[in-house]
């Protein structure tokens, strides 16, 4: 299925998921966004279940040649997720890639300020949290956020994009 734009794949996601929330599968809900791409997806959600919105900001680790070539994610103050087979590929260690990880939770801090513009994050303990991304390529981001967002105690946790690849998705 195609999109004109994201708003368009938000309201069809959101469609789908107030299906679930109207059968009681989504109760409390509060939606998280990653941004940016997901930020306009994610109103459409939010919009439709009626649930509060919010941001959850997760970092690409690039590697050291390309930054660009993701090996690795993180969210919040968690310990950094890698791609195990990319960095075997690449004769890369985790111990090589600190500079970039103290670079990107440098960024990753800044940038949750500005969002946050000094608003606590929300509590997440025992409601249903909707993780929303505009789509999902390799699907590390998605893994660094929902491994960051389980500890803190949240009584259901969903992924929801509407569009992804089949490495992502797996």
């Amino acid at each position: 299925m195609r999109f004109r734009d994201r708003r368009q794949a938000g309201r069809e996601l959101a469609a789908r998921l107030r299906e679930r929330q109207d059968e009681g599968a989504l109760p409390d809900p509060v939606v998280l966004a990653l941004p940016r791409g997901g930020a306009a997806v994610a109103v459409e959600v939010a919009r439709a279940l009626d649930a509060p919105l919010d941001v959850l900001v997760v970092r690409k680790i690039g590697a050291p040649f390309h930054e660009e070539f993701g090996v690795g994610a993180m969210a919040g103050d968690g310990i950094p997720l890698f791609d195990g087979d990319a960095l075997l590929r690449l004769g890369l260690s985790e111990a090589d890639l600190a500079p970039a990880v103290e670079r990107e939770r440098a960024e990753l801090r800044r940038r949750e300020q500005r969002y946050r513009q000094g608003r606590p994050p929300p509590e997440l303990a025992g409601r249903t949290v909707i993780v929303v991304d505009d789509g999902l390529a390799t699907g590390s981001t998605a893994r660094a956020a929902l491994r960051a967002l389980r500890v803190r105690g949240p009584g259901h946790l969903v992924l929801a994009v509407p569009v992804g690849s089949t490495e992502g998705s797996r």
